[in-house]
């Protein structure tokens, strides 16, 4: 799903690891980062930072369900 960015990083980084699949931000690159390493959480952060606004993300959720934990930080396209 397409994503515009993520609300409260360090509540949201407490959600992934409460997913049950794999949880992937990929970068407009293509760049796949696995949301529960803590070096890839460290990266997203700081591209989340950049000072490119129109930075796009996708996020990939191996377990649909998740979808459900992981909503209210969220912010959709």
């Amino acid at each position: 799903m397409d994503i515009k960015g993520i609300i409260n990083l360090k509540e949201f980084f407490k959600a992934v690891l409460q997913c049950k699949g794999e949880v992937e931000l990929i970068t407009g690159d293509g760049d796949k980062l696995n949301l529960r390493s803590t070096l890839c959480q460290y990266i997203a952060i700081t591209q989340m930072f950049d000072d490119d606004n129109n930075i796009e993300w996708e996020l990939s959720l191996s377990e649909p369900s998740d979808y459900e934990i992981l909503k209210p930080f969220i912010v959709r396209k």
